[in-house]
């Protein structure tokens, strides 16, 4: 894990594209004003995600964000509820159903996952530069919020809904 405290690097681009998917999909549950869990693309992980961008502070379970020290899209779909990153429901709706995490594996280059999701995009009517456009200002919105990682999530994140934390 990224060492805790340590300030988290800007996402690959494309990040952006998945935190909106995830948006359009309903993967994104919000328990409290900091506190989410979101659900990866294939439904086999839930990854609790706190985000606190006044205080400067984040926690995701994804490994983006504990293994690779940047902004995981589980922090970026976070953030796009608490409307501090855009969100565009052209592109979130032009992207559901993308198998982020088969594509990621499978292909083994952001590169490479990008070209696929612009074809599938472009194929449902959305054209290449839209997806640019979107991730540029996601990108540009990101660069302003700086977040430490957190160790662990508060307790406020990990108690189950309509329970009170021991």
């Amino acid at each position: 894990m990224v060492g805790s405290g340590r300030l988290l690097r800007e996402p690959p681009r494309i990040k952006a594209l998945e935190a909106a998917a995830a948006v359009a999909e309903g993967r994104v549950e919000r328990l409290s004003s900091s506190c989410f869990r979101v659900r990866s693309s294939d439904g086999s992980r839930v990854y609790t995600v706190y985000v606190d961008p006044g205080r400067g502070l984040a926690y995701s379970s994804d490994n983006g964000t504990r293994l690779r020290g940047y902004k995981g899209y589980p922090i970026i779909a976070a953030l796009i509820l608490q409307g501090l990153v855009p969100y565009d429901p052209q592109v979130g709706e032009a992207l559901r159903g993308v198998p982020w995490r088969s594509l990621n594996e499978r292909l083994k280059s952001y590169r490479r996952v990008l070209e696929e999701v612009k074809r599938r995009a472009r194929a449902r009517g959305l054209p290449p530069e839209r997806l640019e456009e979107y991730m540029d200002r996601v990108a540009e919105a990101l660069r302003r919020i700086s977040l430490r990682l957190l160790p662990q999530p508060p307790l406020e994140c990990t108690a189950r809904r309509g329970e009170e934390p021991a």
